[in-house]
């Protein structure tokens, strides 16, 4: 077996927390969060030499992820079922309640809708960014975060009117 690169190894160590952060909004799930960002730092790994060139492994790894993530959704073939609750946190927030709607919201969301509103409200990045590493054009994600937001909205219902006021 060979050994990684160092600058492979110092990429994975940096990333691996921001993937996880975002692997857990997308999945609603800590365990397949961690399963989402091995799968996407093991891509990455065997495809380092031609990534780490681009110079543009941060933007890489975050398409990596979404892309495995919608990828792993659509399989019909997948039997593991994510947990409805998520685990306890090392501190106590403030705001739990609402970031547990929301996060239960999330997850009833599709994976496509669940990919864009992350990518556009929680990584900040803009529709083309979006757009670019979902394969979608910008239209659409414009017209899939209306209707995602909307449906959000929807789901949460008086639930989050209460947490707000």
């Amino acid at each position: 077996m060979r050994e990684a690169p160092a600058d492979y190894l110092e990429f994975a160590v940096a990333r691996s927390g921001p993937l996880f952060r975002t692997a857990c909004l997308l999945t609603g799930d800590w365990h397949l969060a961690e399963d989402l960002v091995q799968e996407t730092l093991a891509k990455m790994y065997r495809s380092w030499r031609r990534i780490n060139r681009a110079q543009s492994p941060v933007a890489y790894a975050d398409t990596v992820l979404v892309r495995t993530f919608v990828s792993q959704r659509r399989r019909r073939s997948s039997t593991e079922r994510p947990s409805d609750r998520m685990p306890d946190t090392a501190g106590p927030a403030p705001d739990a309640e609402l970031r547990m709607a929301l996060l239960d919201g999330l997850a009833r969301l599709t994976a496509r809708d669940r990919a864009v509103l992350v990518l556009r409200y929680w990584e900040d990045r803009s529709v083309e960014e979006t757009a670019q590493a979902l394969r979608l054009s910008p239209g659409a994600v414009r017209t899939r975060s209306t209707r995602a937001l909307r449906r959000l909205r929807d789901l949460l219902g008086a639930e989050l009117a209460d947490l707000t006021t």
